[in-house]
């Protein structure tokens, strides 16, 4: 069958075209060269995921046809449509990528890994085709490489705590396999040699470390003490091990985004505590009370905001004030939590402020923005204009902005700038006393660190 054929039967809808995707699945490799010709034109009437389904459902047919187009793509339009259905072959027997494993392109190589991390624990069968890729040539293959050691688990440990005390594999891979080690089975996996490795690299860039505006996502807590003991007591925090800035805020963006339902503990293991930064200590996560708390409640959205409140009321009496700030990088979320010798001033959520209003008056540092939840614009401000048309919207946006005096709208990060730190902006000008700490939270004590390799 040509192209053209192939072309013809599967023009359409995705629906419109299953029975001739599944009559050309029927006809194996007969058809795989025709369907790829197909994949790899964009300029095509067939959308490309109809084509890939077809190769996908081929299977070993389909195997190195998808390698070579790959390692020879003409764009990186064909490429990605290449390297993505090549990782999603179906019924393909692992065995059959090994000799992708060593092909002479890193990006054939690195997506030949895909089927060995959907195999999970089970890859391990297959450690040694593994193991050269974590020595690759190719930056991207060897992340691949660590990704797929970290899919295989704990039982991978072994193999790579062996490869670290082997000078005969090569600096490449027991570098990147000491990676693979803190991905696959977090700092109890690493030796004690690498232990103490890693804490004096942390000692070396800890004297010359210039802050640097961390990525928010997720809450924080803020108060102005420089009793660190005081605050890892005040969250039930254990265990402090000194951490630069860099390490700190990659663990704490680790942690908020950890799905992992085979070990959900490691979201409420551990907490990044700041060290004093122009007066005020920030405390990253939660502790595992207050984690459970709103994990464990009926109604999760309810439940944040009165463990919020309870915290910093708590904390406030403790530090005469006490901050609660939340961001995400997802959506337009902020919040705000602000108390005083035991009692809260004010919260505000921008999600929840229509429906359920806000606690205590406008604070002071609020003054001259907007809230999230208003809006300031006249209800014709935007007559005649499409949101489609986003430079005249934006042009007219500007415009009734300046003529009515519309403040600009204020965030958890501009709050905080105001009455403690912005995270965000930190910079060489930040005044730094002390030390940030990883500690762990009662689950962290019982169930170890999250794995995961973590910037110094």
């Amino acid at each position: 069958m040509d192209k053209a054929l192939v072309t013809a039967a599967l023009s359409g809808s995705w629906e419109h075209t299953k029975e001739a995707r599944d009559s050309l699945v029927e006809q194996g490799a007969a058809v795989a060269y025709a369907v790829l010709d197909v994949l790899c034109d964009e300029g095509s009437p067939v959308d490309w995921t109809v084509s890939a389904d077809v190769l996908r459902r081929l299977g070993e047919p389909a195997l190195l046809p998808l390698a070579e187009t790959l390692a020879g793509a003409g764009s990186p339009e064909v490429a990605r449509r290449a390297m993505w259905t090549l990782a999603r072959l179906d019924a393909v027997d692992p065995q059959a990528y090994g000799p992708l494993l060593r092909h002479r392109h890193a990006e054939v190589r690195g997506t030949a890994l895909s089927p060995f991390r959907s195999l999970g624990e089970a890859a391990i069968g297959y450690v040694d085709q593994l193991i050269p890729l974590l020595g690759d040539t190719d930056a991207d293959a060897r992340q691949r490489a660590v990704w797929t050691f970290r899919a295989i688990g704990e039982v991978a440990v072994p193999v790579l705590q062996r490869l670290r005390e082997q000078p005969a594999t090569g600096p490449r891979v027991r570098a990147t396999a000491l990676e693979a080690l803190a991905e696959s089975g977090g700092p109890a996996a690493l030796g004690a040699g690498d232990l103490a490795a890693w804490r004096r690299l942390t000692r070396i860039k800890r004297l010359s470390e210039t802050p640097e505006g961390l990525h928010l996502c997720g809450s924080w807590y803020a108060v102005p003490s420089g009793d660190q003991e005081a605050v890892l007591e005040a969250f039930d925090l254990a265990d402090p091990e000194p951490v630069t800035l860099a390490t700190g805020a990659a663990a704490w963006n680790s942690d908020s985004h950890n799905w992992d339902r085979v070990h959900p503990h490691q979201r409420c293991a551990r907490v990044f505590v700041s060290p004093l930064l122009d007066g005020w200590t920030l405390v990253f996560g939660d502790s595992s009370e207050d984690t459970h708390l709103i994990e464990e409640a009926d109604d999760r959205e309810e439940a944040l905001p009165e463990v919020v409140r309870r915290r910093c009321a708590e904390l406030s009496r403790r530090f005469a004030v006490a901050h609660w700030y939340g961001m995400s990088c997802g959506d337009d979320w902020t919040s705000w939590c602000l108390a005083e010798a035991g009692e809260v001033v004010r919260h505000y959520d921008a999600f929840d402020a229509e429906e359920k209003g806000y606690e205590g008056p406008r604070h002071p540092a609020e003054a001259g923005w907007l809230l999230p939840h208003e809006d300031g614009f006249p209800a014709d401000a935007f007559d005649g204009v499409s949101h489609m048309d986003s430079e005249a919207f934006a042009a007219r946006y500007q415009r009734v902005k300046e003529e009515l005096g519309i403040p600009d709208t204020c965030y958890a990060t501009d709050i905080a700038a105001r009455l403690s730190v912005d995270p965000g902006a930190l910079g060489a000008r930040t005044r730094v006393t002390g030390t940030g700490v990883l500690a762990l939270t009662a689950c962290g004590r019982r169930y170890g660190h999250p794995a995961g390799a973590l910037t110094v």
